[in-house]
């Protein structure tokens, strides 16, 4: 068979199980975040800390149990890494750095998993389990619980109620990602990722000396890792690594984990605003966008020239053998369209054009399917912005699902989408004004330009990847990715909550024969328009300076 067919077939055999599974888990999702009845361990949870799960919260209100919440996240994340040294089971790893244990903290608390540092050689297993892989579970449910707040807003009218952020948190983690984080855990197991508490141990000679590995509860953290768009692994190796992902098909699983519940929750949407069909227009976009990438990045990284191309029958640099190019350009582009960020290949080793496209997914936003819930509400916010353009052509206010979108709501979109580019670039530039950020470069000229700005494409949009060349583990990186995952994170899901409850506010619009129909195929093409143009201007100086410059060079 050959390679290109094989990866045909790959992508194939995913889009049959993501839509096998997208009706059952959109359904479950919805009914969810809809129920008013607390399960046990539930009302145990809501007991502990004190929350009150019936009362609904305001905007305001919703916005301030999301950071009171990820701000005692990061401290207690922080000080466990900075205590690591005294505890049980750290396999004699010290204390982290106060600049290492800042930007972890940051990184995993925003869902981003950004890592500047060697997993295996780092952190021990209570760090990894007790902190980083809870927090896989929680920032997951916080950009879930955003996603159904900004939902309830377009489904909700004359109140500014948007559901209650605890029992959203709790739901989300309890109902949804850990049970099936429990059976894909399972399916890594069979499929031969580890799973122990081990220590550290000898597993054979390596170039005349011997080489070590440490142990430990991979397959569930790997499991939560992509389902939960976390992306963080326990080797620095990531899902390159046998441990964390032994072969193809745990590879195809993996890819399948990272993308059902963004697609899922599209019909989550439908469902809730009363019409699968604008969810169906939400889930068109997303796939347009992804099947596209995914076929330009196959394309980029086959269409090989010269003899060692041949023989490697492609671009087989930095691409692991056992999942080839076809396994490697998915799972890319799965990651980077998504806020997850682990890699199966070595995305700086890929062509000039197919390091821009994993560049490009996240400029975009992240939203095709994008994050846990962090992908949905990012493509509603675009649907306003295009609603809004297409108002202008004709002349008339407008509206989308019964609601106008007026001035207020329009600088909440705008401020949205400025707040990461603005992030992006500033930093960007700011480290090639300084003299200490470019001795981090590996490489010199567009390549090393590329290694900075996919460094921070990656931190802002809370993806964590990263282009492998560059060394970030010094205080500058660590401090200014840290504020980025932070500032990308947050800032952005204060104007999705205040635009959630203006919508709340206000009296559903008639339909009448001047209105824009938004679940028609016409409008998936306006959107997907919108978004191209938008990170278009938005970012192609600096990419012709990075990867095109790199592309056509070649």
């Amino acid at each position: 068979m050959s390679p290109v067919l094989a990866g045909a077939l790959q992508l194939l055999a995913l889009v049959v199980a993501l839509g096998l599974s997208y009706r059952p888990l959109g359904d479950h999702m919805a009914k969810v975040y809809s129920s008013e009845k607390h399960y046990r361990p539930e009302k145990w949870i809501y007991k502990a800390i004190g929350a009150n799960p019936n009362v609904e919260m305001r905007w305001p209100a919703y916005l301030r149990g999301v950071l009171a919440f990820s701000a005692v996240s990061v401290l207690f994340l922080y000080l466990l890494q900075r205590v690591q040294g005294s505890l049980p089971g750290s396999l004699g790893f010290v204390s982290i750095d106060p600049d290492q244990a800042f930007n972890t903290a940051a990184s995993f608390v925003a869902n981003t998993n950004w890592q500047s540092y060697y997993g295996e050689q780092a952190m021990g297993h209570v760090v990894q389990t007790g902190g980083l892989a809870v927090q896989n579970f929680v920032s997951a449910a916080v950009g879930i619980a955003v996603a159904v707040a900004l939902v309830r807003g377009f489904a909700r009218s004359r109140t500014g109620e948007l559901g209650n952020f605890w029992a959203d948190l709790v739901r989300g983690t309890v109902r949804i990602l850990l049970p099936i984080a429990v059976i894909g855990a399972l399916v890594l197991v069979a499929c031969g990722a580890i799973q122990n508490f081990a220590g550290i141990h000898e597993v054979g000679q390596f170039m005349g000396g011997t080489q070590q590995w440490n142990g430990g509860a991979v397959a569930s953290q790997e499991v939560i890792k992509e389902l939960g768009t976390n992306g963080g692994g326990y080797f620095n190796a990531n899902s390159a690594h046998p441990f964390e992902n032994p072969n193809g098909l745990s590879n195809l699983f993996e890819i399948y984990l990272i993308l059902v519940i963004p697609f899922a929750l599209t019909r989550t949407f439908g469902r809730m605003v009363g019409s699968l069909k604008q969810g169906y227009a939400i889930l068109a976009t997303m796939a347009t966008i992804w099947v596209g990438f995914t076929a330009l990045m196959m394309w980029t990284e086959f269409a090989h020239h010269g003899p060692a191309f041949d023989l490697a029958g492609g671009a087989m640099e930095g691409k692991e053998t056992r999942f080839g190019i076809g396994g490697s350009s998915i799972f890319a582009v799965a990651t980077t369209l998504t806020s997850t960020g682990a890699v199966n290949s070595f995305h700086s080793s890929y062509t000039g054009f197919g390091g821009g496209i994993t560049m490009l997914g996240m400029q975009l936003g992240e939203i095709a399917p994008g994050g846990v819930g962090s992908g949905l509400y990012g493509m509603l916010i675009m649907a306003v912005i295009a609603v809004f353009i297409a108002g202008l052509m004709v002349g008339r206010t407008p509206e989308y699902l019964g609601k106008k979108i007026g001035t207020r709501e329009i600088k909440f979109a705008a401020c949205y989408i400025l707040i990461t580019p603005a992030l992006v670039l500033c930093f960007t530039a700011a480290s090639f004004v300084l003299d200490t950020p470019s001795h981090s470069m590996t490489n010199s000229g567009a390549h090393g330009f590329s290694e900075v700005l996919y460094a921070y494409t990656s931190g802002a949009n809370n993806n964590g990847s990263a282009f492998a060349g560059l060394n970030a583990d010094t205080q500058w990186f660590n401090s200014t990715i840290g504020i980025a995952m932070l500032l990308g994170r947050f800032l952005p899901m204060v104007f999705v909550l205040a635009l959630a409850g203006s919508l709340a506010e206000q009296m559903p619009v008639p339909e009448t024969a001047g209105t824009l129909r938004t679940e028609k195929p016409l409008f998936t093409g306006l959107l997907v328009g919108t978004i191209m143009i938008i990170t278009g201007l938005t970012y192609f100086p600096a990419l012709a300076l990075g990867p095109l410059a790199e592309g056509l060079a070649a």
